[in-house]
């Protein structure tokens, strides 16, 4: 195994009975990178954390985190990562204080280092002012903190966050994912999961996933240059269903997506199909609020390869 790679995975499946969780994923991991993992639930996501986090076992395939091979050496696995996942286990009835310094007995967190270590989460999770605040008075935002907080006590290299932003603000998301970037600048790797995918702008790199297969990987830009043998538009009508079957069948429209309020409509030339667009919609009495060609979003790329897979299948 490499030493260039915090994470190496090969070949990796996991079974439940006849039920394929995790299909055959290989990827690897650089040291320091922020890697995601984005895909719908159910995707397979949690699933490869868990392997890789040493507490489910692999079917078949080869997996390391830090050296240290999954399926022969969890325990050494264990003590050199952190791991926060939605349902991370804080005590709500401890103050922030008292949950840091359990959990840095927990870590084994050595006696002559723990207060320096707490003064640091704290500082860097920026709860020194709520350092005596019950637990279960932090909204959502803060709470995820203090778990992120918790799970770098120790000082792990690799960190595994599964869907650790689940349920939260969008405000409170992007300072978490400050946090996130404060750390890999110090050097740690981050292995993160969510099926939010604007949270993929924020990544080094990642993996699309997609019924246990990663059906893509690379930087955010590189999925996006994959969409741009054909352009994006963006259009906004007064009735986006009777929009979507106004456009079947019009030349050089390849796929009609619901967007927010909106649609996404991919097609061959912007000029030449907008102008049959604009006809097909007006011959239905369907009035235009917007059309115009956009940039694709990772939301955009994973739709376009969902599409694919599922073509595949059939």
């Amino acid at each position: 195994m490499s030493n260039e790679y915090a994470v190496e995975i090969d070949d990796l499946v996991k079974t439940f009975g006849a039920f394929v969780a995790v299909d055959h994923v290989a990827l690897q991991v650089k040291k320091g990178e922020i890697f995601g993992f984005l895909g719908p639930n159910g995707a397979g996501k949690s699933t490869t954390i868990r392997m890789l986090c040493g507490l489910l076992t692999p079917t078949s395939g080869r997996a390391s985190v830090n050296g240290f091979d999954v399926a022969t050496q969890p325990e050494e696995i264990r003590k050199s990562i952190g791991y926060m996942s939605q349902k991370f286990s804080l005590y709500d009835d401890l103050t922030v204080e008292e949950n840091i310094d359990f959990f840095t007995g927990i870590y084994g967190v050595p006696r002559a280092q723990r207060e320096a270590r707490k003064h640091h989460v704290l500082e860097m999770a920026n709860l020194a002012e709520r350092r005596r605040a019950l637990t279960r008075t932090l909204s959502g935002g803060w709470k995820q903190r203090l778990a992120l907080g918790c799970a770098i006590l120790h000082d792990p290299p690799v960190l595994f966050l599964d869907e650790p932003t689940s349920g939260v603000d969008p405000i409170a998301r992007g300072a978490f994912w400050g946090l996130i970037h404060d750390l890999s600048e110090t050097g740690h790797t981050t292995f993160v999961s969510t099926h939010y995918m604007d949270e993929a702008e924020y990544c080094h790199r990642l993996a699309l996933m997609y019924r246990g297969k990663v059906i893509a990987l690379g930087t955010p830009a590189e999925l996006k240059r994959g969409l741009t043998q054909h352009s994006l538009m963006q259009l906004d009508s007064t009735d986006p269903l009777e929009t979507m079957r106004a456009l079947e069948g019009v030349e050089g429209v390849r796929d009609v997506a619901v967007f927010g309020g909106g649609l996404h409509v991919t097609v061959d030339d912007v000029a030449g199909t907008s102008a049959r667009m604009r006809q097909a919609l007006a011959a239905k009495r369907i009035d235009i609020h917007r059309l115009e060609q956009i940039e694709p979003s990772m939301e955009d790329v994973f739709v376009a390869m969902v599409e694919g897979e599922e073509r595949k299948a059939a």
